[in-house]
């Protein structure tokens, strides 16, 4: 049982005590791990400086970490990147779980080696469990071993009065169920959610602990999938922080927990073709253009600060600038994946461990600059030396958050970049804050040698339609400026001085790309028809009020798809009536009552969980509680989504859909819930509704569910991967999840000859119907709707307008009967390019 009683701790050597802030680390000098001391050891033997049981001890000996009866653990960590040793010069005399008392024997070492073989002896003892203490010897002075040393506040965090917050609870044991840990986003949802207890929150992982409301500590922690964890909570709301917190790790954090895409970079240039490098795509698209290289900006930076409060407001005032900047930067983003991002950069500027350490230098006459630079940098390191992919990616962002207010600090200006016309931009890594703030009218494109294709910087590169490349050959950043490269993103290659034919294949491509867009632009207005008069409607897929205003001036005829998950996902508490009823209005009044508005019910679950739904972990969440199967188990949910899509009615031509439904049942529960909700608005007539045809089972039972739909909408990513068993993320097969595969068309087929029998229209809302190429075998197979990206409107209603329905039918015929998508592809390019009228012949 924890206590509050003060608890001694004994000198686990001898030696020379020492501040932390003489360590030449800079992960133990900024307290990141803990907080602590060090000894220049004089001694060979590491004693227990408590009694207590051991929780971990280090392969090579070099570290052992101690938890006492009240929750209090302390780690020892003899010597720096002594862990390279692999165990030479250490020998341990305790295991995992074994019982020491205060002064004995935990591991002999042999200072003569390790002196020359390591980088330093200095030992430190670190209270990673965040208590406050006091030292009970002066610093610099010699210190026998087993003498005390320190005396720790237990029961206490931080400097929060003892009668104040009252006894430490702690969870249950909980096994973190992210795929990648507790990275940046699932860390960011768990920090914000713990800031709104009044209680002070740890996170514990075996020897070491971390302050639940900081990113950064939380990330520190270098959490794993079935990593086992504890929460403790101590203050008046420590009760209610264990329940809500523990339900909430559980969940995965707001975050899927299916693994996500992570590419192996090709790190190599191919000996046959020296003039190509290789890499991963990060953003499709082509591109000519030179060779611009990035280099990263130093500047001097004075180390002693002119007074503490004046440094103080300097930094104070830097990171208010910033983060106006980054809110700026949020509500210009093209859509919310882009915002999410600058979001989770203004969560790091309000980071308590970074700010406690930037205000700690400050406290000590460092300035703004060197103790926030020291800050950033020492954390990004940590992740950076963690062995993660992902957390070393999400450490640019931390780099890009440090540079920002550093920049704002120091009052430099961001070199301007002498670009030519078509810049293809070079660097080591680019932040996302470069990458938003890219000059696309002279940028062409952008290749990294490090990020990959999950990075921020990788989503704003395909929000800005910049083809990119990462994880390419460091051999890159020797290319000289003004080398012409062709950089072709979808095939992963880097063309160094390519041909003069191979420039003028791709130019001559890329000028009529931008010609056919520009007369799609002008003629987008227009109607979407069939050179033979048959009618397409071609709609909008959108999750926001700016989607639905921009696809109305590029042309598009409705909303085929409002992802209403977005209102939900990435918050800890669910929207309000008001609040969604708002967002559905507002959209409704910009369509009209002309057009149509369809709404999908909330189409999340394991692999898009939402913070304040508990769930249980699921080995396979693409197969288990997801869309209206959730819904269904949480009524409630549904019903006040229904009353708010309810509130538009009359406003446009409302169609609610249903995601994810595979039996009747299902469809009948969802209805009569529907109905209800209507009566007790007193509504005169319900909206449509429609399911989405998703997995195999309702395209094989399209039959059985026309009758009592009112529309289908097929979804064409799951439906793909559900019919293949491919999963459309997976970095070996995604290639080959191709939507056009001959099985995914049949039951596309099906589905239409339902829908046409019952007199039911059936549109496609998946990213088929965004690709030009599929256009033609859909009309042919006897879709009605196309519901597509909204940037690409003015090119498929283009598409529309040059085929012959009767053409379609055919085509369509010829396509299902090949036998691989790529046969499909290679039949509708052929066709495509020999049967259908030139564009521009259609001007008239």
């Amino acid at each position: 049982m924890n206590t509050t009683q003060p608890l001694q701790l004994l000198a686990p050597l001898s030696g020379v005590l020492m501040p932390l802030d003489r360590v030449p680390d800079p992960v133990f000098s900024s307290r990141v791990v803990g907080d602590g001391l060090c000894i220049d050891p004089t001694s060979q033997t590491l004693c227990a400086p408590l009694s207590g049981v051991i929780d971990t001890l280090q392969d090579s000996a070099h570290a052992v970490s101690i938890t006492a009866d009240n929750g209090v653990q302390v780690l020892l960590h003899i010597g720096l990147d002594t862990v390279n040793l692999a165990g030479k010069g250490f020998t341990s005399r305790v295991t995992v779980g074994q019982r020491v008392e205060a002064g004995q024997a935990l591991i002999d070492f042999d200072a003569d080696y390790i002196a020359l073989h390591a980088r330093s002896l200095l030992t430190l003892m670190l209270v990673v469990s965040g208590e406050p203490f006091s030292l009970l010897a002066e610093e610099a002075s010699c210190i026998e071993s087993g003498a005390p040393l320190l005396q720790v506040r237990s029961g206490e965090q931080g400097a929060v009065d003892e009668a104040r917050q009252g006894s430490v609870l702690f969870s249950k044991p909980l096994i973190v169920p992210n795929e990648s840990g507790l990275h940046a986003r699932p860390a960011a949802v768990l920090a914000q959610a713990a800031k709104g207890f009044e209680a002070t929150v740890q996170l514990h992982k075996q020897q070491a602990s971390a302050n639940a409301k900081s990113v950064v500590a939380i990330m520190a922690l270098q959490t794993a999938k079935g990593d086992s964890v504890q929460i403790s909570a101590a203050g008046p709301q420590a009760g209610q922080a264990i329940e809500a917190l523990e339900q909430l790790l559980l969940s995965g954090c707001g975050e899927g927990v299916q693994a996500p895409l992570t590419l192996t970079p090709v790190m190599s240039v191919e000996p046959s073709m020296p003039d190509r490098l290789r890499g991963v795509c990060a953003s499709p698209g082509s591109a000519f253009g030179e060779v611009v290289q990035i280099a990263s900006q130093a500047w001097d930076i004075d180390e002693s600060g002119v007074g503490i409060e004046a440094e103080q407001a300097v930094l104070d005032q830097g990171l208010e600038q910033a983060m106006q900047a980054l809110k700026a930067l949020q509500d210009e983003a093209a859509g919310s994946v882009q915002a999410q991002i600058f979001r989770a950069h203004q969560e790091l500027l309000e980071d308590p461990t970074l700010l406690e350490q930037a205000q700690a230098l400050i406290a000590e006459g460092k300035s703004a600059a060197f103790a926030w630079k020291a800050a950033t940098e020492a954390s990004a390191a940590l992740f950076q030396q963690l062995g993660s992919a992902l957390l070393a990616e999400r450490a640019t962002d931390l780099a890009d958050v440090g540079q920002r207010v550093l920049k704002l600090i120091l009052g430099v200006q961001d070199n301007a970049w002498h670009l030519p016309e078509q810049a293809i931009l070079v660097a080591e890594q680019l932040t996302p804050s470069q990458t938003a703030s890219l000059d696309t009218s002279r940028i062409g494109g952008f290749v990294t040698v490090g990020g990959g294709a999950t990075s921020h910087v990788a989503i704003l590169a395909r929000a800005l339609g910049l083809p990119s490349l990462c994880g390419v050959a460091q051999s890159v950043l020797a290319l000289a400026n003004g080398t012409r490269v062709l950089l072709d993103a979808d095939g992963g290659e880097l063309h160094v001085n390519p041909s003069p034919a191979l420039i003028e294949q791709r130019q001559a491509a890329g000028d009529r790309q931008r010609q056919r867009h520009q007369h799609d632009l002008e003629q987008a207005a227009q109607a979407a028809r069939t050179l033979d008069g048959h009618r397409v409607e071609v709609s909008a897929n959108v999750g926001s009020l700016r989607d639905v205003e921009q696809s109305m001036t590029l042309g598009g005829e409705g909303v085929g798809l409002l992802r209403s998950e977005l209102l939900y996902l990435e918050r800890v508490q669910p929207p309000g009536h008001d609040e969604q009823a708002a967002l559905y209005s507002a959209v409704a009044r910009v369509l009209g009552p002309e057009r149509n508005l369809v709404v999908r019910t909330l189409d999340v679950g394991g692999d898009k969980p939402l913070a304040y739904v508990p769930m249980a972990h699921e080995a396979n969440p693409f197969l288990g509680m997801r869309g209206i199967r959730l819904c269904l188990e949480r009524p409630q949910l549904l019903r006040e989504q229904f009353r708010a899509i309810l509130a538009c009615a009359g406003l446009a031509r409302l169609h609610i859909m249903l995601p994810m439904v595979t039996q009747l049942a299902e469809l009948r529960l969802a209805r009569q819930m529907l109905d209800e909700e209507v009566r007790h608005l007193g509504l005169k007539q319900a909206p449509k509704l429609g399911i989405m045809i998703e997995v195999p089972a309702a395209a094989l039972m399209a039959d059985l569910f026309a009758p009592e739909v009112d529309f289908f909408s097929i979804g064409t990513n799951d439906l793909t991967q559900y019919t293949l068993a491919m999963d459309r993320d997976h970095p070996r097969l995604a290639s080959q999840a191709d939507s056009l595969h001959p099985s995914v068309l049949r039951l596309i087929a099906r589905t239409a000859e339902a829908a046409r029998t019952h007199g039911k229209w059936v549109g496609v809302c998946g990213a088929l119907a965004s690709d030009p190429l599929a256009v033609p075998v859909l009309l042919g197979l006897g879709v009605d709707e196309l519901s597509v990206s909204v940037p690409l409107i003015p090119t498929i209603k283009a598409c529309v307008r040059e085929w012959n329905l009767d053409e379609c039918h055919t085509l369509a015929q010829r396509a299902l009967a090949q036998e691989s998508a790529e046969q499909v592809r290679d039949l509708l390019r052929t066709h495509s390019s020999t049967g259908s009228p030139a564009p521009m012949a259609m001007e008239h």
